[in-house]
This record gives structure tokens, C-alpha cells and sequence, in this order.
């Protein structure tokens, strides 16, 4: 697996930072039927077991407002994915179709309340850092103009920052030309559950993105 740390300077703000990391290589397609009718079956469990006044409460997305909340973000005002995702699926308006790895890993993401980013290995440069981010920084977002990713912990590479748990950047996307993937489950509560988390994600990459040379790993500093 690529080097990839925890700023101290992060786990100085939010002591429980930890990544949960899976490497493997993927083979990119429109989703298949059987990835959407588990997409489909876990949004409506949702529809007849949750409120959108409960969605702040979900575990792992409210310590993710926390730790942003913590960190200087105005979380009223950004959400991080999960929370978003679930938003929409209890507005009625479903989730995105953009390919399988993309659907399973937002899969994984609503069904443990944490948020995950999936990243185009090639498109990556040098070691990986989750740091925390000053006042005034920006990306290019995906189906988005310059995001405001100002006090977020951000993952960042040699070319600069690329993901968070709110918005991804387009550089590092997943495309139909990715080949090897990097998927990071952000933590912001310590381990917990994060082997069960990466447990699901393996076993969803596996069987509907055909994963192989799979490496995984938890990273607390």
C-alpha cells in the first residue's frame, strides 16, 4: 500500500482521527443490477426506519459534524457525504448512477454512517497525508465549480489536496479509465468499527467490481 499518515497537527485537533484504507485493483462499468437492487433495498430500510431529523444523530455522522464542527466548519451549512447521501434518499430523490465503484462506495457509506472517498490511484503522486486545512483553500469539486474545502481534514499528495469527507476533487476521480483504486473510510471516532466497515467494502469491491490484489489497512497516526 502507498504511504499514507495522519498530520499530527490533525490528531491534535480530533485525538480519534483514523483512516480505514483499502488498495486493490478494479475493473470499472455501469453498475450492475444486482449492486442497485442492494442500493435500492438499503435506501428504502432507510425510508421505513429513519427521519431526516434523525440523520444528525446516525453515530458516525454526527461525530463527523463534530470533528469538522471542531475543526472551524460551518456544518450547518456543509455537509459532510454521508449526511448528504442521506438526505437525499429520505427527499425521495435517490442516489446518483456514475459506475459501480462510485455506487459501492456509496453503499458502504450509508449503510455504516461514515464517509468514504474512493480515489484513482494513478492519478495520485507521492505519499498521502490527511492534514487539516487553513482559511481560504479551494478545489475543482466533482459536478461542481471551486469547492470551499477551508478547515476540513483533507487528504492532500504531493500535487496538493484531493479529498475530504464532504467533497472530492475531479483530479483523483474515479473514471472508466481507473484501473487501481484507493478507498478511504474516514474516521472520526478511532477504530470502533472500521474493520467491520473495510469487511464490507472488501466483500462489495469483490463482488461487483471484480477487486483483486487486495491490501488493507487502519491507520490511527
Amino acid at each position: 500500500m502507498i504511504p499514507i499518515t495522519i498530520d499530527p497537527e490533525l490528531k491534535k485537533r480530533w485525538q480519534p482521527a483514523t483512516l480505514g484504507c483499502i488498495q486493490c485493483e478494479v475493473t470499472v462499468t455501469q453498475s450492475s443490477e444486482a449492486l442497485l437492487s442492494e442500493i435500492d433495498s438499503l435506501c428504502q430500510q432507510l425510508c421505513d426506519t429513519m427521519t431526516i431529523e434523525q440523520i444528525k444523530q446516525k453515530p458516525h455522522i454526527a461525530q463527523t459534524r463534530a470533528c469538522c464542527a471542531a475543526l472551524g466548519k460551518d456544518v450547518q451549512r456543509y455537509r459532510n457525504s454521508a449526511e448528504a447521501m442521506h438526505r437525499r434518499i429520505l427527499q425521495g430523490k435517490g442516489l446518483y448512477h456514475i459506475n459501480n465503484v462510485v455506487e459501492t462506495n456509496n453503499l458502504v457509506s450509508v449503510r455504516s454512517g461514515y464517509s468514504l472517498g474512493s480515489y484513482d490511484l494513478d492519478k495520485l503522486q507521492g505519499p498521502v497525508c490527511w492534514s487539516v486545512t487553513g482559511q481560504g483553500v479551494h478545489y475543482q469539486g466533482i459536478g461542481k465549480d471551486a469547492v470551499n474545502i477551508e478547515f476540513l481534514p483533507v487528504l492532500k499528495d504531493e500535487l496538493g489536496w484531493f479529498g475530504n469527507p464532504n467533497s472530492d476533487s475531479t483530479r483523483a476521480m474515479i473514471t472508466e479509465q481507473t484501473h487501481r483504486l484507493l478507498l478511504c473510510v474516514f474516521g472520526v471516532d478511532g477504530t470502533s468499527d472500521l474493520a467491520a466497515v473495510l469487511d464490507d467494502a472488501e466483500r462489495a469491491l469483490k463482488e461487483y467490481c471484480s477487486a483483486v490484489n487486495i491490501e488493507r489497512k487502519i491507520i490511527e497516526g
